[in-house]
């Protein structure tokens, strides 16, 4: 802690503390910065993958704005397949992200497996978005981030609906009918296929 000596005048210390402070708010500004296509400094499930299901599934959805429920939603029903990619490895997308078991609550955007695959299971209609269920899995999710890989220095982050290249901010993605989405962060050298379909079980 800064503790200036009682003789120095007033002005002095003030000064003093000043420059103090200053010093170490540039030095937390410098460790902040994420250097492109590394892991962010800041680990709180926003780091380098596995990224783990949330520990307070209800927290996280509310963080998302969606509402737990006591059971599934009827009223909209529907599957869409996630793929996430990075330099050509799959990530798990991980079983149970939207249901709090303990307390029996579910999300209407949650996952029962690690297929991959985001079920809808909604008490009323609406257009549910990548980004919600991002969030609801503590997974930041931007036009150049996700988690806490960023793009830059030969990589670049891309989203893919069904094989198509889809432009802008992927957290803007509609969640839909057997849709499959791919979040890809690759680099330019990068030959890797990108999902364009998803092999669909028996009953979804």
């Amino acid at each position: 802690m800064f503790r200036p000596s009682g003789n120095v005048p007033a002005t002095l210390r003030l000064a003093g503390a000043v420059a103090a402070l200053l010093a170490v708010t540039a030095l937390t500004a410098q460790g902040a910065t994420a250097a492109p296509g590394r892991p962010d400094p800041h680990p709180v499930g926003e780091g380098a993958p596995p990224w783990p299901a949330p520990a307070d599934p209800a927290a996280a959805a509310k963080s998302a704005g969606l509402e737990m429920l006591s059971a599934e939603g009827m009223v909209q029903h529907t599957h869409t397949h996630l793929d996430v990619l990075v330099d050509g490895r799959p990530v798990t997308v991980p079983a149970s992200i939207g249901i709090d078991a303990p307390h029996r609550l579910i999300s209407p955007l949650h996952t029962h497996d690690t297929s991959g695959v985001i079920h809808v299971e909604s008490p009323k209609r609406a257009d549910f978005t990548l980004g919600q269920f991002m969030t609801e899995w503590g997974v930041p999710l931007s036009a150049d981030r996700i988690g806490g890989l960023h793009a830059g220095g030969g990589r670049h982050l891309k989203a893919y609906v069904n094989g198509r290249a889809v432009a802008g901010n992927p957290a803007a993605i509609v969640l839909r009918e057997r849709d499959e989405i791919a979040l890809v962060l690759t680099r330019d050298t990068d030959t890797h296929p990108v999902p364009a379909s998803y092999a669909w079980p028996s009953g979804l």
